[in-house]
């Protein structure tokens, strides 16, 4: 098995710590809104990267964590109403709500910062012995970033690249503008801790460092999080960590990319975040998962108005073949080895699910085929794929009921008229009559709706 290492910049063979044991964390969610698709992306890839190494034969401890202390939940705080604790509490509730409808598997080991403020506390102060850090007259402490000489070896930059590629708290009590924030001084109205430097609460990036102790010790195989936490947060986890114990922190380092909605980084500023819950009560699980792992983890996914309805149409298409196989009283059991060893190829090369989900299409052509000769290996096909992709979440819901679903949401949101329209372009488009095709194309777009010709025919969205 290789795993790409953002510590190295390449791929790397998968050697534990400990033969046969890996310890795994992944950075949650800050509780300060609900989940969106970000969010949801990075739960699946980390809950399928476990799975696969226990199919692999590991016996895996994964760890996730809930950031439910900082600046932003204290802004929510401040502008709902309720106090901090109990809005992160609640979000946490929602969160999780929408996560078990996603049906992403739980963590054996869930962290959340505010049960671990006297781990943190402990941190710091180990850290202030060492001279890694100081302490200012308000009673803020710092990380001293020049008391870690290999800082930046994580994002491959060095100070000054560093001073360029962050935007840093102006405190005038820092040492260095780069010197982060283990601890702050509460201000008023704020949540607040005791601590041997006055009433405070901590900083975002050791929480993950206190955490991360707490639930393993000095080192971690593997440590996962989003792209954009490469700089700075997980690269002053690795300051502060490596500090204080003297050892590599995590082995491997794994990132997964970004979510962007029409080209655009997803974001609150920008208004185009997808949260998860309306995906949910449009799309199956099993649609937003296939639509989501058709890009390799660490690829950014581009959300556009047809990614989760082609998701949606190829998974039918596929339950329409395991149907016709029940239809045709074909038993659904046996095993094909092969279509097991090839997914395990994928998976071992950096956990390619873009790879294993791109020889479904092979492998559905080939049973259809097999049904319609009346070859009764399809069943042991079909059997493979459900026993073998289930670790992605898919084919697990019984076949008609997926194609019912799908089948009646698709004829309640396009009316009849349109789809009408779309049949009689595809006719033409058979014929090769492209000039009425594409009028017939014009009629559709200028009443709304979108029109997608791909290889498996036309796909119809409204706009």
């Amino acid at each position: 098995m290789k795993i790409y290492n953002t510590l190295s910049g390449r791929k790397q063979e998968f050697i534990p710590l400990e033969d046969g044991k890996v310890k795994m964390y992944a950075c949650g969610i800050t509780v300060s809104g609900e989940a969106h698709i970000g969010h949801a992306y990075q739960a699946i890839i980390y809950d399928i990267i476990r799975k696969y190494l226990e199919k692999s034969g590991y016996k895996v401890i994964y760890a996730r964590n809930y950031t439910d202390v900082d600046d932003k939940i204290i802004a929510k705080s401040n502008e709902t109403g309720v106090p901090a604790d109990k809005y992160a509490a609640d979000m946490i509730k929602v969160i999780d709500k929408e996560m078990a409808r996603l049906k992403v598997g739980e963590p054996n080991i869930w962290l959340k910062a505010t049960d671990c403020i006297g781990d943190i506390i402990d941190f710091v102060s180990e850290l202030v012995k060492k001279g890694h850090a100081y302490v200012t007259e308000k009673g803020d402490v710092y990380f001293k970033v020049e008391s870690f000489s290999s800082y930046g070896k994580l994002s491959h930059r060095n100070l000054e690249d560093a001073m360029n590629g962050v935007r840093v708290d102006n405190d005038e009590l820092k040492e260095n503008p780069l010197d982060f924030a283990l601890w702050k001084s509460a201000k008023p109205g704020e949540p607040y801790w005791e601590s041997p430097w006055g009433k405070g609460r901590p900083g975002w990036h050791i929480e993950c460092s206190a955490m991360n102790k707490k639930a393993f010790g000095d080192r971690v195989d593997i440590h996962g999080g989003g792209r954009d936490l490469i700089f700075p947060h997980h690269e002053n986890e690795i300051a502060q960590s490596e500090a204080l114990t003297g050892k590599p922190f995590a082995n491997f380092w794994i990132h997964n990319g970004l979510i962007k909605v029409n080209g655009q980084k997803m974001s609150k500023s920008l208004g185009n975040s997808l949260l998860l819950k309306d995906l949910l009560d449009k799309y199956s699980p099993e649609t937003i998962k296939f639509a989501l792992l058709e890009t390799n983890y660490r690829g950014d996914i581009n959300v556009t108005d047809s990614l989760f309805p082609d998701a949606e149409k190829h998974l039918c298409e596929f339950y329409k073949t395991i149907a016709l196989a029940e239809e045709k009283g074909i038993s659904i059991a046996g095993e094909n080895k092969k279509i097991d060893d090839e997914f395990n190829r994928a998976m071992d090369d950096d956990f390619n699910t873009a790879l294993a989900i791109s020889n479904l299409y092979g492998y559905f052509k080939e049973i259809k085929a097999k049904i319609l000769s009346g070859d009764k290996t399809a069943g042991e096909d079909i059997n493979q794929i459900k026993k073998t992709y289930s670790l992605l979440g898919l084919f697990c819901e019984n076949a008609e009921d997926f194609i019912g679903f799908a089948e009646k949401k698709a004829g309640s949101s396009i009316p009849k008229e349109i789809t009408d329209l779309s049949e009689k372009m595809q006719a033409a488009r058979t014929v090769k009559d492209y000039a009425t095709a594409d009028a017939l194309r014009a009629e559709i777009t200028a009443k709304g709706y979108n029109v997608a010709i791909g290889k498996d025919g036309v796909t119809i969205t409204k706009r």
